[in-house]
């Protein structure tokens, strides 16, 4: 009788195991089924991986796979580093890496309190009160998730899926998910939700500030990009059309509607350098706004356009440089410090029945100072001006920000950071009132 029961239940595992192996079979349609992980070191992305599946994915597919990743991990403000991670098929065919970080910012205001986890001259206010003389704050809503995905293809050649948030989606201290960015790139093109092709992500020192110089243009779009790169790389090109943000003043004579063309960013790059880590680029963005005039009793359209030129060169492996200039009218996308506050148009100061953009420049400058590989100093100066066109609108409109850092970063491992920083902000008004705001920032980040 036990033997019976043996031999039953033999059979039956048989039966069960080869329908399951139709299964997978007709599921992966003759793929192999396997997934193999990669560790990364923290010290260099050196697979840490001893066992038959790390002999299966010898003969140079481990070094492919993470470079894949390595390749794909742009540099810049406010990006991610190396996945601790990476999962993937021994032929490479697709792999796909979970990662991110977990950041503490702790931050002490004084003189005047920007309402904002971030010092944004734009929010200084301006009116002197108790509540406004000092503040401290923790905040870990920067911390990110990003999942990523890479497939080669023999038709599309390589194709890149990004995703990522963050916990800014919400009311200041609600820590709602929010998606930053999520898009698919393949053959030079990019489609999805991502950074402005007018940022020059390299352009901008690091802070602890989450948003940096207020004359620097960080801000996503949903967008469709093409990019190329030719002559051995030194020289790339990009173009895109992208969903335009409208934020103008509207006064009594003037109401909005719906948006009908998109913002046509455009960049020109030139990179030198071991490792193409210094360059220089151009840029411009035309845009194409709509509004209804209810004085004309029709609409009005305005063309906003706006140049920049932007660089980060590398002077010696001790000293780094960073620097953006940009001007136009009609552009608060663009410039942080502007962005939704009105200002891409208002009525003509001279005939409210008039509309008008509004003219607006910036520039920021910092320099990075590498004491050691794992210890860096930098600092750097900040401003934005709207300029006056027929006058301006009103006594409080914004006229000029101006924003001032020093800090020092500490990298304690390759992905552990520590970090302080002073900041100094300032905003003047039309009228010339003037207010400032001092904040301290200390930063623990740690990178997975």
């Amino acid at each position: 009788m036990k033997k019976f029961l043996l031999l039953s239940l033999a059979l039956s595992l048989s039966f069960m195991a080869a329908a399951q192996h139709r299964r997978i079979q007709r599921f992966q349609h003759g793929a192999d089924p396997t997934v193999y992980i990669i560790a990364v070191s923290e010290r260099d992305t050196i697979p840490v991986m001893e066992s038959p599946a790390y002999t299966a994915l010898k003969n140079g597919v481990v070094a492919t796979v993470i470079d894949d990743h390595k390749r794909l991990t742009r540099p810049g403000v406010q990006q991610v580093a190396t996945p601790s991670a990476i999962f993937a098929d021994k032929r490479n065919t697709f792999s796909f890496a979970i990662g991110g970080y977990v950041a503490l910012r702790a931050g002490y205001s004084f003189d005047r309190v920007v309402n904002n986890s971030d010092m944004v001259p734009y929010d200084i206010p301006m009116v002197s009160s108790p509540a406004s003389k000092q503040a401290l704050r923790f905040d870990a809503s920067t911390s990110r998730i990003f999942l990523r995905g890479v497939a080669n293809t023999n038709k599309l050649g390589q194709v890149h899926i990004f995703f990522d948030i963050d916990f800014r989606g919400g009311a200041q201290g609600s820590y709602t998910p929010r998606i930053r960015s999520g898009y698919v790139s393949m053959l030079g093109l990019t489609v999805g939700r991502d950074v402005t092709t007018f940022c020059d992500l390299t352009a901008a020192p690091t802070t602890i500030d989450f948003q940096g110089p207020n004359a620097y243009n960080f801000n996503f779009a949903t967008l469709i990009r093409y990019e190329y790169s030719f002559l051995k790389d030194h020289l790339k090109v990009g173009a895109a059309a992208e969903m335009p943000n409208v934020s103008g003043t509207y006064g009594t004579t003037l109401s909005y509607i719906p948006q009908r063309v998109p913002d046509f960013p455009i960049y020109f790059q030139y990179s030198w350098g071991k490792n193409r880590d210094s360059h220089i680029r151009a840029s411009a963005v035309f845009r194409d706004m709509y509004l209804y005039n209810e004085a004309r009793k029709g609409e009005d359209d305005l063309f906003g356009w706006g140049v920049q030129f932007s660089g980060n060169i590398k002077v010696t492996k001790y000293l780094q440089l960073f620097m953006n200039g940009v001007y136009g009218e009609g552009i608060t996308p663009y410039i942080q410090d502007l962005t939704n506050s009105g200002l891409d148009f208002t009525p003509n100061p001279k005939d409210a029945t008039l509309v008008q953009t509004t003219p607006m420049y910036g520039w920021q400058a910092a320099a990075q100072i590498n004491i050691l590989p794992n210890l860096f100093v930098s600092g750097g100066y900040s401003t934005v001006r709207v300029c006056k066109k027929n006058g301006y609108y009103s006594d409080e409109e914004y006229k000029q920000g101006q924003y001032v850092f020093g800090n020092i970063f500490y990298n304690l491992t390759p992905r552990f950071i520590l970090a302080a920083e002073y900041l100094w902000g300032s905003r003047k008004n039309m009228n010339g009132e003037k207010a400032t705001a001092n904040r301290v920032n200390i930063l623990a980040k740690y990178n997975f």
